[in-house]
């Protein structure tokens, strides 16, 4: 499995390689002064609960560019159900009142169109850009007897059913992949896990510190800030280094198992979107990631960029819709 790079932008090539192997916002201070404001307002369509991966990234993209001036306004919507294809369906449906939508997604909308959650895939939408990428963590929590990997192989081998993973994925989807992965990596059957499935990263915390689950698998930047309140322990992430968002967080690599992934997120937009607003996205977003306030959303996350726009971007997802369908088949998700 590959490594990742350790400068913080990623490339179409080295962040395609690493998935083949797998929030609180704070507020900055504006710089409208430093920036030419190049769209009046963007509404971000969010296809799942507050507190997940999705969430964090449409709410810290929009407070960077709202805050650097690039976008006059943000504004937000939570649309859950489906793994991800109500807020799918609904902009392709409704695409021509929705020229002004922007809907994040990730990793997923390739897992779950090869799985057939739902009928649609990227290619029904407009593909406007990658932003970032998201390593992942398996988390247990503060009070848990489980404090490494080497713990939760431990508590597995000693009773599997009793040793639930959650996720906020569904079966076969991307939390559900990541550790079995990495189970696969630690030389352990990776169909085996007893994964139980949520609607997102908030309802997964919470089955967690419920007891209901062991440990869970999602994004790193989702736990950052329960793992620095002390609400649980992240055993192991699955950068090929510690990251400086939070530096106590142990990789894979370090415990002997090789598993590097990052989860790409990006932004697309409805079908038949008008080439002129599409140019006005893709400026905006490059222009972005010159700013401070990006930096320091991108900084407080431990994400690192990837920044794919159009073309490149449909390219990078080609490649991947292959290599993890090809992973899913070996590992019997498919």
């Amino acid at each position: 499995m590959t490594s990742m790079m350790k400068k913080k932008h990623i490339t179409r090539r080295t962040a395609l390689a690493a998935v083949a192997v797998v929030a609180a916002l704070g507020i900055s201070t504006p710089s409208f002064a430093n920036n030419h404001e190049v769209l009046d307002s963007i509404h971000f369509l969010i296809p799942g609960g507050a507190g997940g991966g999705w969430d964090g990234t449409a709410r810290g993209t929009g407070e960077a560019l709202t805050n650097s001036g690039l976008v006059g306004q943000a504004t937000y919507e939570n649309m859950s159900g489906g793994g991800g294809g109500k807020a799918i369906a609904y902009l392709i449906e409704n695409a021509a009142s929705n020229h002004g939508t922007l809907m994040v997604n990730s990793t997923p909308i390739v897992i779950r169109s090869l799985t057939g959650v739902f009928p649609q895939n990227f290619r029904d939408l407009t593909l406007v850009s990658s932003i970032i990428g998201d390593f992942a963590a398996i988390a247990v929590k503060a009070d848990s007897p489980i404090n490494s990997m080497d713990d939760l192989l431990a508590a597995y081998d000693a009773d599997p059913d009793g040793t639930a993973i959650g996720g906020g994925s569904v079966p076969g989807g991307m939390d559900h992949l990541v550790p079995a992965m990495v189970m696969e990596a630690a030389g352990r059957d990776p169909v085996g896990i007893k994964y139980l499935a949520y609607d997102g990263g908030g309802p997964t915390l919470a089955a967690l510190l419920s007891g209901e689950v062991a440990a869970i698998s999602t994004g790193f930047s989702e736990v950052i800030e329960q793992a620095k309140a002390g609400d649980v322990k992240i055993i192991g992430m699955t950068a090929g280094e510690r990251q400086e968002a939070y530096p106590d967080a142990p990789t894979m690599k370090e415990q002997g198992i090789d598993a590097t992934f990052v989860n790409w997120r990006g932004f697309f937009a409805a079908p038949g979107l008008p080439a002129d607003q599409l140019a006005k996205y893709q400026e905006v977003i490059a222009k972005m990631y010159d700013t401070p306030e990006w930096e320091t959303v991108r900084e407080r996350n431990g994400w690192v960029n990837i920044h794919n726009p159009g073309n490149e971007f449909r390219t990078f997802l080609e490649g991947q819709e292959k290599v993890i369908g090809d992973l899913m088949k070996k590992l019997g998700f498919l």
